[in-house]
């Protein structure tokens, strides 16, 4: 009797300390830190990440911009390829089983995609544009027959999956060459930067035009300083050292300046 009673009396207080324990062990889990994906060419991603002939991109040192304590940063961008290869090749793939609720994916796409649409050697060339034309070719690397999009389609693809996933989506424009006319640097606002912020727009994705805040930069350098200084004697896409970290900081201006962008709240 007494043995019941005493059951009965502790009940409550044992299931009180099962639901306390719960929440402490919740409290104590380490908190998922979310991740942002990068994806783009080598102007993202030189190589391997390992600074091959002295070339960088701008992916290995964005990460000094963020805590990353509260964010993963994961370079998943791919030398050589376009809006169109990254998808055909796979890669996209691999990184999009990856995506969690909450994660982001930013992209970096344009050098490539001006190539032929087909050839013997590369095959990643795509529409020029934001619309929704397409071309059937006959691809020589995979011997098949191919339908290529726009590199805007190409982009919208990417931010409907990446968000369908949970995602938040960033689209840069690709950065300027070290290309000058009449002192100022080429930039491309009626090309690339036009059709990914025309996709931006149609597909709810957050634009940063990092063509215009690098070619801002560099035009203030100036042209002899920007050769020596953020380029290669050999190369005038791909970035040195120095060149690769001003582009990361043009990225984190450009997220600074995002409004509504959740991201900005990791920045240092």
């Amino acid at each position: 009797m007494l043995s019941l009673i005493f059951r009965r009396a502790t009940a409550p207080l044992l299931a009180a300390l099962v639901v306390l324990t719960g929440l402490l062990l919740t409290a104590a889990a380490p908190k998922t830190r979310p991740t942002l994906y990068l994806i783009g060419d080598s102007t993202v991603k030189n190589g391997q990440g390992r600074g091959d002939g002295g070339l960088w991109g701008w992916g290995n040192y964005l990460p000094a911009a963020f805590d990353t304590t509260r964010l993963r940063i994961e370079n998943d961008a791919r030398g050589g390829t376009s809006t169109r290869t990254f998808r055909s090749q796979g890669l996209w793939d691999k990184v999009k089983a990856k995506i969690r609720p909450g994660d982001y994916v930013m992209m970096q796409f344009g050098h490539n995609d001006s190539s032929p649409l087909t050839d013997s050697t590369r095959a990643r060339g795509t529409i020029k544009s934001n619309s929704d034309e397409s071309q059937e070719v006959f691809n020589y690397l995979t011997k098949q027959k191919e339908v290529v999009h726009s590199y805007g389609w190409y982009l919208r693809q990417f931010v409907a999956e990446a968000k369908a996933q949970g995602a938040t989506v960033i689209i840069c424009s690709p950065i300027p060459r070290d290309q000058w006319q009449a002192g100022k640097v080429k930039r491309n606002p009626t090309d690339y930067g036009q059709w990914a912020a025309e996709a931006a727009r149609q597909s709810g994705a957050t634009y940063i035009d990092l063509n215009q805040l690098i070619a801002d930069r560099y035009d203030r350098a100036g042209e002899a300083a920007v050769h020596s200084t953020y380029f290669t004697t050999t190369d005038h896409t791909h970035t040195s050292e120095a060149g690769a970290k001003l582009n990361a900081e043009a990225v984190a201006e450009g997220v600074r300046r995002a409004k509504g962008l959740a991201l900005r709240k990791y920045l240092r």
